[in-house]
């Protein structure tokens, strides 16, 4: 049921959306539950945990790849860009340590927020010939 919920979703919900989620459909179904079985998810490599700053997320999608995430409504993407896998060669050459990947989020301001940035810019930006 874990597995399918985040396979269901690809907005990568935190456990408490998935727990919430999963809740509607069977009321028994435990928080512990979710998280144990999130953890084990990902440590098989079914699903990918994604560590953020605010709360965890969790993606379907296992292949290596960004993230973009807004700083403002915290809405995460994947990013759209290939995984750049001569950065773990240059890394492991420069400094000996045997690589097995990198993890990158771009962040910024998703379409949304900025769009309602410059609503409100042009509500505080005083209009020329009035006043």
């Amino acid at each position: 049921m874990v597995l399918a919920a985040v396979r269901s979703r690809s907005d990568h919900p935190t456990a408490d959306q998935i727990y919430l989620e999963l809740r509607k459909e069977n009321d028994k179904i435990s928080k512990g539950t979710v998280y144990r079985n999130l953890n084990l998810l990902s440590e098989n490599k079914e699903i990918t945990h994604v560590e953020m700053s605010s709360a965890d997320r969790y993606d379907a999608r296992t292949d290596r790849h960004y993230h973009v995430v807004c700083k403002s409504c915290g809405v995460i993407y994947d990013a759209p860009i290939e995984y750049q896998e001569k950065y773990d060669e240059q890394i492991e050459q420069m400094t000996g340590f045997v690589i097995s990947g990198h993890k990158t989020t771009f962040e910024g301001l998703c379409p949304k927020c900025k769009e309602k940035l410059a609503l409100l810019s042009d509500k505080n930006t005083p209009q020329e010939g009035l006043g």
